[in-house]
């Protein structure tokens, strides 16, 4: 009798392993197909983010106005080149020589620095969850070159410049030029888009109109990049 049990049992476990590996591939095919679907809308109307999403969700203020890159200063697109994603011109989406560089140096603790396109901050703002992990990485990949394949480069820079955190709630360009210096984006200078660019790795806690000697320092250099900044593929 005990024998015929743990066979029973051992076919019920079998049976509900692949039941459950049934469900999770369907689960994952049907991101697959939602995320596809987004990367087509997204091409024409403007997208949200997860954090977007998220606050709205636990009843938090978003402020966002979504402008396109022509109402944008050149400036800010030439700065955030020049202080996140120097070869943006220049690779599909993810800049493999510079992820390999960060993998290489890693320690047993993780990497010390990133190496996030725009394209690949776009495709985790858009569609994966905040913070860091190797999960997210896996999925940020292949996003992001997706993004870059379907998107042009402009389009990425716009959906990038409209949805990136600079703020408690504050998404966007045009919502960060007007908290912080009064005007709109179109009008900000090269000092100011250089700010703006030194604030986006911890939008939280650095503060472009009032900026701490380190982030002061950090636009100044990012001035001094602007006019080597790559932003050719942002003309068609």
């Amino acid at each position: 009798m005990p024998l015929f049990a743990n066979s029973a049992t051992s076919t019920r476990g079998r049976g509900a392993l692949r039941r459950a590996v049934a469900l999770s591939l369907r689960a994952t095919a049907l991101l697959v197909l939602a995320a596809a679907a987004l990367l087509i809308v997204y091409r024409f109307l403007p997208p949200v983010s997860t954090l977007m999403l998220g606050r709205w969700l636990s009843l938090q203020p978003v402020a966002r106005d979504w402008v396109p890159l022509s109402a944008v200063s050149p400036h800010l697109p030439r700065a955030v080149i020049a202080a996140e994603d120097a070869r943006f011109c220049l690779h599909g989406g993810v800049d493999w020589g510079a992820l390999r560089a960060v993998i290489e140096e890693a320690g047993e603790h993780g990497p010390a620095r990133g190496a996030s396109t725009i394209a690949m901050q776009t495709a985790k703002n858009v569609f994966l969850w905040p913070g860091r992990s190797y999960l997210r990485k896996a999925a940020e990949i292949p996003l992001a070159l997706a993004v870059d394949t379907l998107w042009s480069k402009r389009r990425v820079m716009e959906v990038y410049l409209n949805i990136a955190e600079w703020g408690d709630g504050l998404f966007g360009a045009e919502a960060a030029a007007r908290r912080y210096f009064r005007k709109s984006a179109r009008a900000l200078t090269a000092r100011e888009a250089a700010l703006l660019a030194a604030a986006l790795p911890n939008p939280l806690v650095r503060d472009p109109a009032r900026p701490s000697r380190y982030v002061a320092t950090y636009a100044a250099r990012i001035s001094g990049r602007l006019r080597e900044a790559d932003a050719t593929c942002l003309d068609s």
